[in-house]
């Protein structure tokens, strides 16, 4: 049975805006408190023996708050780690694959960017759970990301999406309220809170905003 899942603060993970492994684990658990509700790992620069030693470690964390780890782009690692599942991206392994070999009870996320693969994503069932819709705004995070899609055209995917999606890119707190207008399930983040002074008050200030603006 798949786990029940809240995309309400979904925190991407990213080493090395963190500082390295001990810190990433550091600001994890402090988001955590704050209030985030589905952490992601993403470490692109990373060589995967790193990724899989991190996914490790930050499982009893994610376990403890009873939320989701997911791992970006990665099946062998989410496999490796037992994590809760993938996020898969348009140019990454068919969402169907990836359900075959995680099986029935993994989470799986899909980016989109645009409406023709919000109509793709929708003919896929139950597939996948949750799409991640953007980027929103431009952003450094991902050097590869699609054109910004702006406030309007999130609010166009979210209200074709048969699925909770999750608005990402360039979202930070002085956004977030405009953001949640679109009416997308939660905000995805980065550097919002790795790179945050502190993790905790980022997280919570955030999950304040979201709250605020949720029916």
């Amino acid at each position: 049975m798949r786990p029940a899942f809240d995309l309400s603060l979904y925190l991407v993970l990213d080493p090395v805006q963190c500082g390295g492994h001990a810190a990433s684990l550091d600001v994890a658990r402090a988001a955590l408190e704050g209030g985030a509700t589905v952490v992601q790992l993403r470490a692109p620069e990373w060589h995967k023996r790193a990724w899989l030693a991190l996914a490790r470690d930050l499982l009893p964390l994610t376990r403890a708050a009873r939320v989701p780890l997911i791992i970006d782009d990665h099946l062998d690692i989410a496999l490796a780690a037992g994590a809760d599942g993938v996020h898969v991206g348009q140019r990454d392994l068919p969402a169907h694959v990836a359900r075959e070999l995680l099986g029935p009870d993994a989470l799986i996320g899909l980016s989109v960017s645009q409406m023709r693969e919000v109509d793709e994503a929708n003919a896929l069932g139950d597939t996948i759970d949750y799409l991640g819709a953007g980027p929103v705004f431009a952003t450094p995070t991902k050097t590869d990301a699609s054109a910004p899609c702006g406030i309007d055209g999130l609010a166009a995917m979210c209200s074709q999406s048969r699925y909770p999606t999750v608005a990402i890119g360039g979202i930070q707190l002085h956004n977030a309220a405009d953001v949640m207008r679109a009416k997308p399930a939660g905000l995805a983040v980065v550097s919002a809170i790795c790179k945050a002074p502190d993790a905790r008050d980022a997280a919570a200030r955030l999950r304040e905003a979201i709250s605020r603006a949720q029916p």
